[in-house]
């Protein structure tokens, strides 16, 4: 299953929990996979400081880490790495092409890996504190608050989903909004107002994050945008639930998106153009897991090489019925 050499059989986008494993499945079946790291190298949980809940890891693990180690992994088996950022793909037609700047690459199966970024706040220091009382995934790091105190942003279904999962560790949670009324469906929103560990603060808004890197975050600043009062909250940790923008903006009018620009995948991790794949968030607005985004990686790795071995026998079928003729 060989490609021309100035073809690749499978180029991987994207180097999180998806992409790395997509490209240890693609390597393992000598498929000699190349993939680009894009604009953050390692995805998200290279900004997380201890990761406790990837299974195989008691102790927990750096993100950072983790990510060298999956990193690590496919390299043992073959796979290749480019660092850069793709600027252009054009998928309507195979092999696909895609080009970093003015350098063109071709490849018979595609697989896109590029994540989502959580929508943030804003504030000046926000990243500074991300992994130090800053998350964007209750999922992930709630464990760490236990019998704490813990703002949350947001008025969605999302919001309401991770401020009910705190009251599992948290001691109080406050949510904060910008609305007199929440965004989420009902029965979410009765869960939390019926949870007496949950408050709430209406028509406002997170104005400053108070803590550094050494100490990390020790409170809020909550601005009420009725008559512009501020206030300083305490709190351990500061959660932002306002949603996710996926990172798809080079496959606009080429692959099939839902409204929030998430690819719309079938049979797990096909796109509606037949070669080309997306596993991990750029797919999943739901869970948003490193453990699903890996398992998805390699559901496309294997899909891909499906693909390349039907597409080898209708080549070779091809040219016995020209030969024949």
């Amino acid at each position: 299953m060989t490609a021309s050499p100035d073809i690749r059989d499978v180029i991987i986008l994207g180097s999180g929990p998806a992409g790395l494993t997509a490209a240890t499945y693609a390597a393992r079946a000598n498929l000699k996979p190349l993939l680009i790291y894009g604009q953050q190298p390692g995805g998200q949980l290279t900004t997380t400081t201890t990761i406790e809940n990837f299974p195989g890891f008691p102790e927990g693990i750096d993100g950072n880490e983790l990510m060298q180690r999956f990193e690590a992994q496919a390299q043992r088996f073959g796979a290749a790495f480019l660092q850069g950022q793709v600027t252009r793909v054009e998928v309507g037609c195979c092999p696909f092409r895609l080009w970093l700047g003015e350098d063109q690459l071709s490849c018979r199966s595609l697989i896109i890996a590029t994540g989502a970024s959580p929508r943030m706040l804003g504030l000046p220091n926000e990243w500074d504190l991300y992994g130090r009382g800053v998350s964007v995934c209750a999922t992930c790091d709630g464990f760490f608050y236990r019998d704490k105190e813990v703002v949350i942003v947001g008025g969605g279904d999302t919001a309401m989903e991770e401020a009910s999962f705190l009251t599992r560790f948290a001691r109080q949670v406050t949510v904060v909004h910008r609305r007199d009324s929440l965004r989420a469906s009902p029965p979410l929103q009765r869960r939390a107002r019926d949870n007496e560990k949950i408050t709430f603060r209406w028509n406002s808004e997170i104005a400053a994050i108070l803590g550094d890197k050494t100490g990390g975050v020790t409170g809020v600043r909550i601005r009420n945008l009725e008559n512009a009062r501020e206030d300083d909250l305490a709190c351990d940790g500061l959660f932002i639930a306002i949603g996710h923008h996926p990172n798809t903006e080079l496959f606009k009018g080429q692959l099939d998106m839902d409204k929030e620009g998430f690819l719309v995948t079938r049979n797990f991790t096909e796109t509606n153009i037949p070669g080309v794949f997306a596993a991990g968030d750029v797919q999943d607005p739901h869970f948003r897991q490193a453990i699903t985004a890996a398992g998805t990686g390699a559901m496309a790795a294997l899909q891909a090489q499906r693909y390349l071995e039907e597409l080898n026998d209708r080549q070779k079928l091809c040219a016995r019925q020209c030969v024949q003729s």
